[in-house]
């Protein structure tokens, strides 16, 4: 409740129908069908969440979100029927939180949007867990919500932060995928689209090296120091 969407679609049938859901389910939702009228619209209206479609008429909707990630944090959710791989992994390096593949239902939209804006509703107190975590290397401040690699500052999205923080907690443990999902997306989280697949390619693309974050066949992903 009180979630406000931006959403961002051209074709009027879906826009009408998402706008409809949303609403129904006590959600405030401002709707452009442009890529220009998105990045207008972000810092007029202030959104919550940002869905994002990709066949815009001006503009790509990757391009967009770029240019919206330029200046604003807001999460943003790709909505799109583009739903390869390359495509999802571009669209979380050039910002976005999360990729959902159309048709979806109402229900894993919804969870997808909460999933999101949670505000920290499953974090540990602060004085229960360390500030940095880590490795000699790779300097993760969770309280800065920033990520220095040798020194130099890797920038992350939101939801990427949140998934290496995790990870790096416990260095050389392996998390499985399900514990992994409901902790840094959502604790109800279904569906069986590949986001966390896309967010670590996108973090090892970041960091340099497909070794910080190692998966282990049939269990999930485990963090590991990499040596210079």
């Amino acid at each position: 409740m009180g979630v406000k969407v931006l959403l961002v679609e051209d074709d009027p049938s879906i826009a009408q129908s998402v706008v409809a859901s949303l609403t129904t389910a006590g959600l405030e939702v401002t709707h452009v069908d442009s890529g220009q009228g998105a990045i207008d619209a972000v810092a007029a209206v202030q959104p919550d969440v940002v869905l994002m479609d990709l066949g815009l008429p001006d503009m790509d909707g990757l391009d967009a979100s770029k240019t919206i990630r330029e200046t604003s944090s807001v999460p943003i959710i790709i909505v799109s029927a583009r739903g390869d791989e390359l495509d999802r992994v571009l669209g979380l390096e050039l910002g976005a939180d999360d990729y959902v593949v159309k048709p979806f239902s109402q229900r894993e939209l919804l969870a997808r949007i909460r999933a999101v804006t949670r505000r920290g509703a499953d974090t540990a107190p602060a004085s229960s867990s360390p500030s940095v975590v880590g490795s000699e290397r790779l300097v993760i401040d969770e309280r800065a919500h920033t990520v220095f690699l040798d020194g130099e500052e890797v920038v992350l999205t939101a939801k990427e932060f949140d998934l290496l923080a995790y990870l790096a907690t416990e260095p050389n443990v392996v998390f499985r995928r399900n514990d992994i999902l409901e902790h840094v997306w959502d604790t109800n989280w279904f569906g069986t689209t590949k986001t966390l697949d896309a967010h670590i390619a996108s973090i090892r693309k970041k960091l340099g090296s497909p070794d910080w974050i190692q998966a282990v066949r049939g269990v999930g992903f485990k963090f590991v120091e990499v040596a210079q």
